[in-house]
């Protein structure tokens, strides 16, 4: 194969670009031609932040979501056989709870060479500031959004905290958040710790750990805006 693909970051928000992206990368994304992209608007947004001169018209976009086929996918490399081809996702680092895996894990199939570029992850920023175990940790996606679901896997998530000494990383729907953090701070024990981690690399970033149940009357606002949750409990 020619080409290469890139796993392209972008920033987590209206941060400033050149706080969050390399100046090296800033400068390979115009030399690339063909993008599979999470939303082919908010890319061309991205992309013409990078470099306003870009001449979005002779790109080539391919969309890549929830809702694509495994044949489309397999489609979006064939380009690769004369150029390289770069991947962005929505926010942060693609392949990591991205789409974007799907497409990683086929090149790695078709022996196509993948490069991981630098920028900002919202989960291990999260982590690096929580003040937990940064050796043995879990990204569990999205909490069950029924009552009693939701209840029972705050509890499986605390278990296997206290029992393995590992740091339990999640998320909700932004719309979701003071909810969730008012059943933490509510079914979880009292020494457990939790850790909120919002607007990350954004001016109004706020991260904080502390004990469950003090949250309660430490509530901030959290609705609609990005949010990690982070739990840890001593055994």
């Amino acid at each position: 194969m020619k080409g290469k693909l890139y796993l392209i970051p972008t920033t987590l928000g209206d941060s400033g670009l050149d706080s969050v992206i390399p100046k090296n990368i800033q400068e390979l994304i115009p030399t690339i031609k063909h993008f599979i992209v999470e939303n082919i608007r908010t890319a061309r947004r991205y992309l013409k932040l990078v470099d306003r001169n870009i001449d979005i018209d002779e790109l080539s976009f391919y969309e890549l979501n929830k809702h694509s086929s495994p044949d489309a996918i397999s489609g979006y490399l064939k380009a690769i056989k004369d150029h390289d081809i770069g991947i962005i996702s929505e926010a942060g680092c693609p392949g990591v709870a991205d789409p974007g895996a799907d497409v990683v894990k086929l090149a790695h199939e078709r022996n196509i060479r993948i490069i991981p570029l630098v920028g900002p992850s919202s989960i291990l920023l999260s982590l690096m500031a929580s003040g937990f175990n940064g050796q043995s940790f879990a990204f569990n996606g999205y909490i069950p959004i029924k009552d009693g679901e939701r209840v029972k896997k705050i509890k499986q998530l605390e278990n296997r905290s206290a029992n393995e000494n590992q740091t339990q990383i999640f998320i909700e729907a932004p719309y979701r958040n003071m909810k969730l953090l008012e059943d933490l701070s509510k079914e979880c024990s009292a020494g457990t710790k939790i850790c909120v981690a919002v607007d990350i690399t954004l001016e109004t970033e706020f991260i904080k750990t502390l004990p469950a149940k003090q949250w309660k009357n430490e509530m901030p606002e959290l609705h609609k805006r990005p949010t990690i949750f982070l739990l840890h409990k001593d055994k």
